[in-house]
């Protein structure tokens, strides 16, 4: 038996103990398991410099580097996120809904946990920890196939939670890794139907489509993100100025960083080369269309390919338009349904963008970075969801969950 089938079916062996656990049951093994994680930072650390060190050997750009890279405060938020979903509700068992049939039939639709999910990602080893405590919470197994550039980090998490839930009620053998870094090992995934009831992959465009294409597996599809901000005429100078800055430079790497900021001209014509050289000092380089290279002559020009592409780097895309339809239709064109920003006074113009962009999420003067199960109050999330079936968004514990219908009768046939 292969790894992988061997570990899946491990992981499906543990859901109907799961599925008996209580909530304060769950609570303390995810809090068993962040303390875990804090006593054994150091270890985790070393591991983390392993992977770092290969990647650097092999010419890893920084910004990549950065989404790998583990010291003690981000394994103290990781930790932090775990005691955070232990304390949100548990949306197994919620009645979601409740009617009595003219017949006397009493219906209960209530939730339930989705099983055994598999979760395909890359270089971001907190994902590790985020998957596990949200699919642990909801009572679902999990069998986690991370990035190669990832692998120490995350052999060496997952042995410090397995080293911790053998200590709680929950049983250890629900969250599993797979360590097989050939290709071999996703496509194996793709296919385990009968063990595997859904599975997420968490990555880049060429990931997403590869499990798309692919899985004959249920795929809960999360997105690239080809992120958007407009600023319209009206917009605040300092605000627009503020939050541009922080949706491309706080963190690039991520997917809900902005690739492209979309200026009103006449805001452009005023505002451009101060905000150009703030984007300089904040060492991002500027691509831009012949409106904005006019503007800024050090810009470099922009290609129909750059506005396709997801840079997660310190590279930034300008393009100056004419009215706030230029700019929805950039975005339909150009955008991947992931988050998305209009920086405007003009309450019918925020309100217009709100309703007509589609996006999982639009935002009204605020920074697109805000896209994150953590900053949505959710502890961590699974990813996020670009896709309109079950799950869109910030992906919580409720969207780890199914439902079923409890129906009570007194005898009741159908005629």
């Amino acid at each position: 038996m292969s790894e992988v089938r061997e570990k899946a079916s491990k992981a499906k062996s543990a859901v109907s103990t799961l599925n008996r656990l209580t909530t304060e049951q769950k609570n303390a093994a995810l809090r068993i398991m962040a303390d875990a994680l804090i006593a054994q930072s150091e270890e985790i650390i070393a591991a983390n410099a392993e992977d770092l060190d290969r990647g650097r050997e092999q010419g890893t750009p920084e910004s990549m580097l950065d989404r790998l890279a583990l010291n003690k405060e981000r394994i103290a938020g990781i930790a932090e996120g775990l005691r955070q979903i232990a304390e949100l509700p548990d949306p197994v068992g919620e009645v979601l809904e409740t009617f009595t049939r003219p017949n006397g039939l009493h219906i209960e639709k209530l939730r339930v946990p989705i099983g055994l999910i598999g979760i395909i990602y890359e270089a971001r080893p907190n994902v590790t920890v985020d998957a596990a405590g949200l699919c642990l919470k909801t009572g679902n197994a999990v069998l986690l196939r991370g990035g190669s550039s990832a692998l120490s980090s995350n052999r060496k998490i997952v042995e410090v939670l397995h080293q911790a839930l053998a200590t709680s009620a929950m049983p250890a053998e629900a969250l599993q890794l797979v360590e097989d870094a050939d290709r071999s090992s996703v496509d194996e995934m793709l296919k385990l139907n009968g063990l595997l009831d859904v599975i997420i992959p968490r990555g880049g465009a060429s990931l997403i489509r590869t499990v798309v294409a692919n899985a004959t597996v249920p795929v809960i599809e999360t997105g690239a993100g080809i992120c958007h901000t407009y600023v319209d005429e009206s917009a605040d100078e300092v605000m627009a100025a503020d939050i541009a800055i922080n949706a491309k430079a706080q963190r690039p790497s991520v997917c809900n960083s902005m690739e492209t900021l979309l200026l009103h001209a006449n805001y452009a014509e005023k505002h451009l080369p101060a905000l150009a050289e703030r984007f300089r000092e904040a060492n991002v380089a500027l691509k831009g269309c012949d409106n904005v290279r006019r503007l800024v002559p050090t810009v470099q020009e922009a290609t129909e390919e750059d506005y396709a592409t997801e840079y997660n780097d310190y590279i930034l895309n300008i393009r100056i338009v004419n009215s706030l339809d230029e700019a929805l239709q950039h975005i339909a064109q150009y955008g991947t349904k992931h988050s998305e920003c209009i920086v405007t006074r003009d309450t019918d113009n925020a309100e217009r963008f709100m309703h007509e962009v589609d996006a999982a999420a639009v935002y009204h003067n605020a920074s697109t970075r805000f896209t994150d199960g953590f900053e949505f109050g959710y502890g961590a999330e699974i990813g996020i969801s670009t896709q309109k079936l079950h799950a869109r968004g910030p992906m919580g514990l409720p969207a780890l969950t199914s439902s079923k219908y409890r129906i009570t009768g007194n005898g009741q046939i159908r005629q």
